[in-house]
């Protein structure tokens, strides 16, 4: 029998005990890791570099990258040095630690994308006042909500996990700590607390969710209207990255923590748990700038000056 007192490190899941394919899976997270970085820094530094940029779909944009990066760092390098080093341990803190920055990271983007979606209606529904309703001073109230909701659920949540007894051992079923695997270790008189918070959080989520849902009912209504084809194409161009994304995004973490204990396995929680936290990352510059004429052009703008300085 364990108690929390008694914890000081978790067992994380290990993908395999085969030393080859432990490091195959080193080196297969290292390079996603890797492309997140260069992708997400690239965004990053085109939208900083180029001011025709700085407007508030390409802000958003620039926050959002800047979350994907501190999600994907929170995960993927200590799964990739366990694998190394052939141990599955990781410290108390430091699985609380991992608790709360994903819950913060991960909370803090999809109230980005929420805001990002109110963007988009306001571009494409009222264009006439979208200085109005997305000046520079209330994007950085919104951008600064979205970070602090995350902070806010993470707090809640990190100390309610954590104030629970845990009395099933210390192995964690998933490559990082996650809360619903934790709870899988706690009292079974004495988790209930979390899982009413959780319950919360995602009527709270699923309700964002709607509110999504119907913008993009709105904007999509909207540019069907829209006579011309190749304004149609562009409002789609900047519309369609951010659906995939919210998709994508919301589908898979809503799977994970919301499906029924009779469809759960460790090959499937493995699975959609890296489906929603460590694709996205990745996939988010590849999304962005594949269907987006103004960055792209921006982008090569930024690699010929590069290009240039070194002459």
């Amino acid at each position: 029998m364990f108690n929390s007192s008694s914890i000081t490190k978790f067992l994380l899941l290990a993908f395999t005990d085969t030393r080859e394919l432990q490091l195959l899976h080193f080196w297969l997270f290292l390079g996603i890791y890797l492309a997140a970085l260069l992708g997400n820094g690239l965004i990053i530094i085109t939208i900083a570099y180029d001011h025709s940029l700085h407007t508030p779909m390409y802000f958003f944009l620039l926050s959002l990258s800047l979350l994907d990066i501190g999600s994907i760092s929170t995960t993927v390098p200590k799964s990739m040095a366990n694998s190394f080093w052939d141990t599955r341990a990781i410290s108390y803190l430091g699985c609380a630690a991992q608790v709360f920055f994903v819950l913060f990271l991960f909370g803090a983007e999809y109230s980005l994308l929420i805001v990002m979606a109110y963007d988009r209606y306001v571009a494409i529904c009222k264009p006439l006042h979208y200085g109005t309703f997305l000046s520079s001073r209330a994007c950085v109230h919104m951008a600064a909500a979205a970070w602090a909701s995350g902070f806010l659920i993470s707090v809640l949540h990190t100390a309610n996990t954590f104030s629970i007894p845990l009395c099933q051992g210390n192995a964690v079923e998933q490559f990082f700590c996650e809360v619903p695997q934790i709870l899988k270790l706690s009292c079974s008189q004495f988790y209930l607390r979390e899982v009413g918070l959780l319950g919360t959080s995602f009527v709270l989520g699923f309700g964002c969710f709607a509110f999504i849902v119907l913008s993009y009912v709105q904007i999509f209504r909207a540019v069907l209207r829209i006579p011309s084809q190749q304004g149609r194409h562009k409002a789609f161009s900047t519309c369609l990255p951010h659906l995939a994304m919210v998709s994508l995004f919301a589908s898979t973490a809503m799977f994970t923590f919301l499906k029924p204990p009779s469809i759960s396995s460790p090959s499937l929680d493995l699975v959609t748990t890296v489906l929603y936290s460590v694709v996205p990352p990745a996939v988010n510059p590849v999304i962005y700038s594949m269907r987006n004429q103004e960055l792209k052009e921006a982008l090569k703008k930024l690699i010929q000056w590069v290009y240039l300085q070194q002459q």
